[in-house]
């Protein structure tokens, strides 16, 4: 079986080359949960059967556009965009898996595009507190997470450092310096409330 054609953003920043031929893995990759709810995941392994950008068959790709990727993967794992925010790259050369992520965090004044009653302004934006559920984007991954620690100091310039422990509700292939994006549910929807960038976390044994 020749598996599937999947479109896979090479974003800038990811390092390498990705040529047909060679050995992948995907990750985090199959991920399944305990009788106790605890994370487990099986990385993909896999070979490049072929590789496309519009109409033009590739021999390799580096990052910074949407390349088609023609994989050996069973088609099923990917019912339902179950490997969307996934990583691929050479086996054994890709970040670790987080169950949970450190965050440095900076938070919005005031909302987007939702106004308190009465006043023009957006509604105030409260700090993070314990155990409150949110959702983070890695890359183009979407994750729930909820707060387990939040910790504020001051650098010897006065400036705020703030820092939260999120544990996700899925495993998350990612590396210590990503940019992420913080959402908080507000009246029934995910309204964006600030940005971070992660700073360590709980990496999960493979």
């Amino acid at each position: 079986s020749s598996g599937i054609n999947a479109e896979w953003p090479l974003r800038p920043g990811l390092k390498g080359v990705l040529k047909v031929g060679q050995e992948i893995e995907v990750r985090p990759g199959i991920t399944t949960k305990d009788a106790e709810g605890n994370l487990h995941c099986v990385p993909i392994r896999s070979r490049v059967l072929t590789m496309f950008a519009e109409n033009n068959d590739l021999q390799f790709a580096v990052p910074g556009g949407l390349i088609g990727v023609g994989t050996k993967i069973d088609p099923t794992l990917c019912i339902g965009d179950r490997l969307v925010g996934h990583v691929i790259g050479s086996e054994g050369s890709l970040p670790p898996i987080y169950t949970l992520i450190e965050i440095q965090y900076h938070l919005m004044r005031r909302l987007l595009g939702v106004r308190t009653e009465g006043k023009s302004k957006g509604a105030k934006v409260d700090n993070l507190s314990k155990n409150e559920v949110l959702l983070v984007n890695i890359g183009s991954l979407s994750a729930g997470g909820r707060v387990s620690a939040i910790r504020e100091t001051k650098n010897k310039h006065g400036a705020v450092d703030k820092r939260a422990k999120v544990i996700l509700t899925s495993a998350v292939c990612t590396d210590v310096g990503e940019k992420i994006a913080i959402s908080r549910k507000i009246n029934k929807h995910w309204r964006l409330i600030g940005w971070g960038t992660i700073k360590g976390g709980q990496k999960m044994t493979i």
